[in-house]
């Protein structure tokens, strides 16, 4: 998918194929269940979550796979153990489909994201 124009998260979902839109959707409740306090906000082209206009959490759906954004690195740090097995760059975690999400990790790293703030890499 070419960076959206959405102007909010449903407009995004709307525009996703049809093949990860249910998990796109599920990632989404997860976050919004998972970090209180946090607004939801289109940036870059993408659903992002930001505490105090600092984005920290985002995701994508990209033409080769569903990307999600963990901007905290030590967060990232802490879970390096759980992650060492998934295609994970910098701070981009890549599912080459829907059904290899892991939504067991992603809930545990978006509730160490809302546990407290921290730097953003």
């Amino acid at each position: 998918m070419v960076r959206s124009q959405a102007e909010d998260v449903d407009g995004y979902l709307a525009e996703v194929p049809e093949e990860r839109k249910e998990a796109l959707i599920r990632l989404r409740e997860l976050c919004r269940a998972e970090l209180r306090g946090f607004t939801e906000v289109m940036a870059y082209g993408m659903p992002t979550y930001e505490r105090d206009d600092i984005g920290e959490i985002s995701f994508a759906s990209q033409k080769q796979y569903i990307s999600f954004y963990l901007l905290r690195s030590e967060v990232r740090e802490a879970f390096a153990e759980r992650l060492a097995d998934h295609d994970m760059g910098k701070g981009c975690l890549r599912f080459r489909g829907p059904e290899k999400i892991d939504f067991v990790l992603l809930r545990d790293l978006l509730r160490a994201t809302a546990a407290g703030p921290g730097k953003i890499c």
